[in-house]
């Protein structure tokens, strides 16, 4: 059986818990202190998805708050864009509409998901306040803390893959 690989990429600014939920879905541990990932981090895990497994190679890149900072060589070949904002710190997510738009330009094929993390330290009028000022919709909302979502998250992405018939 050929298992079939994709890429698929964590970025959005510093300090939202991108490391945070690459470490809940591959090692399921979790620390309240701050990892900065200098550059970039790849693990391999297989999913099912559809009945099909599927290698899932998933890069933790570093960083930024304008994703035009990002090497873009970090993006290609992506099957799936995880852009992860905070909950808890507006910064993150007040530049999500160019951040999604210069995404769709550099990797037009993939599929790019909204996920709002941290929500352990909200509560749900906070998050429907977020939710009111996004130019986009929130796909998943997770904390890397509980695990909220964690394993949803990932497994969401595996079936959104595009699969050669």
């Amino acid at each position: 059986m050929n298992i079939q690989s994709r890429k698929a990429v964590l970025t959005g600014s510093f300090g939202v818990g991108k490391t945070s939920l690459f470490n809940r879905f591959f090692y399921q541990k979790f620390s309240d202190s701050y990892q900065m990932t200098v550059g970039v981090r790849v693990e391999k895990k297989i999913i099912n998805s559809n009945g099909q497994e599927i290698k899932l190679i998933l890069w933790d890149i570093e960083g930024e708050s304008q994703q035009q900072k990002v090497p873009t060589a970090y993006f290609y070949g992506a099957s799936s864009i995880i852009y992860v904002f905070d909950l808890t710190r507006p910064s993150t997510f007040l530049e999500l509409q160019s951040n999604i738009a210069y995404l769709q330009q550099i990797v037009p094929k993939a599929t790019i998901k909204i996920v709002a993390n941290k929500s352990d330290m909200v509560n749900k009028k906070d998050i429907q306040k977020v939710q009111d000022i996004l130019p986009f919709s929130i796909d998943l909302i997770t904390s890397a803390k509980s695990g909220q979502n964690v394993e949803a998250l990932f497994q969401n992405i595996g079936h959104m893959m595009p699969l050669p018939s």
